[in-house]
């Protein structure tokens, strides 16, 4: 092999050449999987040292990027990062552009088990905080994206289940991290100030489908710390049914859907309605025995007062009276003269029951049917 066979390149052509081989034989645009081994702001844009543990890149989110990006990722945090490859010829220096940037799944999980072990050290997580959700709610609100068809069928479902209750939609940005959380957070304190001024009972914060990461927003700390001291029952519906967030631990009553949280609060129609004929036919059967039981009691009454007539009382006195009257004639002393016995009496004219009374020369009377006799003891026996 000859130098003459061999392309000759200066060191910008080299470059060059390396940079146009990268434009056409490497995708426009990627995602990339990565770890923050550095972060650092330099002249209004965000530099960064990306890795996955055997190797390293260089990338950089531009000035006027950065300001658009909610999330901005510390060392140590996992990032999904949309990215094109910038090459500058000058220096042979590859770098990641960021187009794009959000945490990675265990990103958000570190940041949810750092505020969980923090809310569960100050008690805020205690069952014993959790209220009883309203049985017949008369107004409730409900915090979600507006339009979504996650809002949709809650509606839907309000309506099935239990049109009688008054639905207050509040529109709240559902995805982001820390601008929007401080959205609904001010949301939040405005509602906890008017809910008696609204009528409402109760409020539902609701988020259709989407990732875990997606969810984020709803593990800031400040914003769940609101929802902890909202005056009024909470009840979370975010995500899917295996998703579960810090805002969900803070919430009485956590549901597994949008959906489900409106199936969860507001009670059913045609439950409602069956339970009202159960009781309409148990008032009805409590009604026949009640009036079979007072009819009983007046006829009872009716007798008694029949038996506690004022005739009937005379009568049945004038009776008791004959009757005494019969036996004081029976035992009258008139009756045993008549049957030739007689009555003694000393001087005084008390009767006298035993000779141990009377002593002799003494005056006695002596009382028959017909008349008395004066005499006086010559003997006694």
């Amino acid at each position: 092999m000859t130098l003459d066979s061999l392309p000759i390149y200066s060191v910008l052509e080299l470059n060059e050449a390396i940079g146009k081989l990268l434009e056409r034989g490497f995708a426009p645009r990627f995602v990339l999987n990565a770890f923050v081994s550095k972060s650092q702001l330099k002249k209004g844009h965000l530099w960064l040292t990306l890795t996955d543990g055997k190797a390293s890149i260089s990338a950089v989110v531009w000035s006027s990027h950065l300001k658009k990006f909610e999330f901005r990722p510390t060392d140590g945090d996992g990032v999904v990062i949309v990215g094109k490859l910038n090459f500058w010829e000058v220096r042979a220096n590859l770098v990641v552009q960021v187009l794009d940037m959000r945490p990675s799944l265990s990103t958000v999980l570190r940041q949810f088990e750092v505020i969980k072990a923090l809310f569960l050290k100050e008690g805020l997580l205690d069952a014993v905080r959790r209220r009883v959700l309203p049985t017949y709610p008369g107004s409730i609100a409900i915090l979600t994206s507006v339009p979504s068809s996650a809002l949709a069928d809650m509606l839907r479902t309000a309506k099935e289940r239990w049109p009688l209750t008054k639905l207050l939609i509040i529109p709240i940005p559902v995805q982001g991290s820390g601008s929007v959380a401080k959205q609904i957070q001010s949301i939040l304190a405005d509602l906890a100030r008017s809910t008696k001024a609204l009528g409402i009972e109760a409020i539902v914060l609701a988020r259709g489908g989407g990732s875990r990461e997606d969810l984020m927003v709803f593990d800031d700390e400040a914003l769940c710390r609101e929802l902890a001291d909202f005056p009024l029952p909470v009840v979370t519906g975010l995500g899917h049914e295996d998703d579960l967030t810090v805002a969900d631990l803070v919430a009485d009553h956590r549901a597994a859907t949008p959906t489900a949280a409106i199936v969860d609060l507001l009670p059913s129609f045609e439950i409602a309605k069956e339970h009202c004929l159960q009781r309409r036919k148990r008032l009805n059967i409590e009604f026949v025995w009640f009036m079979r039981r007072e009819r009983q009691r007046l006829l009872d009454r009716r007798k008694t007062w029949r038996t506690q007539s004022p005739l009937i009382l005379i009568q049945r006195e004038k009776e008791i009276l004959r009757e005494k009257n019969q036996l004081l004639k029976a035992l009258s002393p008139e009756r045993w003269l008549m049957r030739g016995f007689s009555i003694v009496r000393n001087r005084f004219g008390r009767p006298i029951r035993s000779i141990q009374d009377l002593s002799k020369k003494e005056k006695i009377i002596i009382q028959l049917s017909d008349g008395q006799l004066d005499s006086t003891i010559d003997k006694i026996y």
